[in-house]
């Protein structure tokens, strides 16, 4: 294996761990609101802390982020996972965190890193060992 072959083979790794772990956190996300908070109880504190229309907007990002997270820890249709859960992260941002500050309880930091990680994501693609790989190869 040459040593082209072996960076271009880490670097694919490397985003797969990168993917992985970023759907892992939006799927446990999802699944508190979906599971554990339920529509009703993620609308409730959406409309608590001024999100607009929370009843719709509580539905949207419960089933982006648990959905998304699934699809990006196996690799299915990854750009768009990313690009979804990326917009949530940027509207997460303006919405909730931004007034918090950076790093205070409730800031910006953790869903900054997140959407930093989905623009990755939709850039690169999915890394190795990811259903888009398998489906690209089958065609």
């Amino acid at each position: 294996m040459s040593n082209g072959s072996i960076q271009s083979s880490n670097q694919s790794w490397g985003i797969t761990v990168l993917r992985v772990v970023v759907g892992i956190i939006f799927l446990a996300h999802g699944w508190q609101k979906l599971f554990q908070m339920g529509f009703h109880g993620t609308a409730g504190m959406f409309g608590a802390i001024g999100v607009p229309v929370p009843a719709v907007s509580s539905a949207i990002v419960t089933l982006v982020e648990f959905l998304g997270g699934i699809a990006l820890v196996i690799g299915l249709l990854t750009r768009w996972a990313a690009a979804l859960n990326g917009f949530d992260m940027i509207v997460a941002i303006l919405l909730v965190h931004l007034k918090n500050g950076f790093m205070k309880p409730g800031g910006y930091e953790h869903p900054l890193i997140m959407l930093a990680a989905c623009i990755a994501l939709v850039m690169l693609g999915p890394g190795a060992a990811s259903v888009d790989g398998a489906l690209a190869k089958r065609t």
